[in-house]
């Protein structure tokens, strides 16, 4: 079972994406804030990090620079602008 770490503020959004993904046998962890999100995706845990792009305060850009500078852990944007 792969593991996933879902950084996303929006804790509704997250929620369902987290079933979603469980649904399809993932492992989740969620975290709902940029700080959280560099340290879990630093710990070695996770086969993948999914960003959501508009945090507060960290946003995903910034998240993902911070994670690049030690890791190489694969990153998929998530994003709600067009």
């Amino acid at each position: 079972m792969a593991a996933v770490l879902l950084v996303d503020d929006d804790v509704e959004l997250a929620e369902m994406l987290g079933d979603y993904l469980a649904q399809d046998g993932f492992q989740v962890t969620t975290v709902h804030d940029g700080a959280s999100g560099v340290d879990a995706a630093l710990s070695g845990n996770f086969a993948i990090a999914v960003l959501d792009v508009m945090m507060p305060r960290l946003d995903g850009w910034q998240v993902c620079r911070e994670i690049r500078k030690k890791s190489n852990c694969p990153i998929i944007m998530l994003t709600a602008k067009g």
